[in-house]
């Protein structure tokens, strides 16, 4: 039986007290996308409502600390956050990072050794433009292309969209791969069986024209609600 499990990790941009020191000019940054994926918690919690699937989000900003790399990528520390030492990143580390992603980890072993197929759709927005390109999608679906059943997945989900709202384009693995660092990508290597790891990217350009209930509806994976 499929379950799903819904997640967003760029879910706010708030900054605990202890650490709002490194952030004294930064709050462009913060309420940018740099700091947060505007308007994808908003979809994560009509997903999370409609399909009856539990919601794991990460309202820390990124710039603190990146829930969504690897703890070796470059990125997991923003150019504000790097100025923290080894002993102030690994407490970081082990009160944000780990802690969420365990949290979810956990709850997909939970479902899997109790013999359900796990769908775990992981909420992003994406800006328009970006360092002067236009961005021609409205919705992207990041998947591994040689994982058979998440193509399958993906394939189904883009027709299911286009039937709802045919005008909206949607794009396998754009703007970005979905077999680039992520959490879905180490999720997929620990759970090599019953685990499909899609991140759906939505445009923000969306929010500015339609309301959250309707984007919500036109990216669900299922036909009706």
């Amino acid at each position: 039986m499929k379950k799903y499990v819904i997640t967003c990790e760029h879910a706010g941009n708030f900054i605990p007290q202890a650490y709002c020191h490194l952030f004294l000019n930064a709050e462009i940054s913060l309420q940018s996308h740099r700091g947060w994926d505007i308007g994808a918690l908003s979809v994560a919690q009509s997903f999370s409502q409609t399909l009856k699937a539990p919601l794991f989000q990460f309202n820390t900003s990124r710039l603190l600390i990146e829930v969504n790399r690897s703890l070796h990528h470059k990125d997991l520390f923003s150019c504000f956050s790097q100025q923290l030492n080894c002993e102030e990143r690994q407490h970081l580390i082990d009160t944000y990072y780990i802690p969420y992603r365990q949290s979810v980890t956990e709850q997909i072993e939970k479902l899997i050794n109790n013999k359900h197929e796990v769908v775990h759709i992981s909420v992003h927005s994406f800006t328009p433009i970006l360092d002067g390109n236009i961005r021609h999608a409205e919705i992207g679906l990041l998947y591994d292309d040689a994982h058979k059943a998440e193509h399958t997945f993906c394939t189904n989900w883009q027709h299911i969209v286009a039937e709802k709202a045919p005008y909206l384009r949607v794009k396998m693995n754009y703007p970005y791969q979905g077999k680039d660092d992520g959490f879905t990508t180490s999720l997929r290597e620990k759970f090599p069986k019953h685990y499909l790891g899609i991140e759906l990217e939505i445009n923000q350009k969306l929010f500015g024209f339609y309301k959250v209930n309707e984007i919500a509806h036109y990216c669900l994976p299922i036909s009706a609600q």
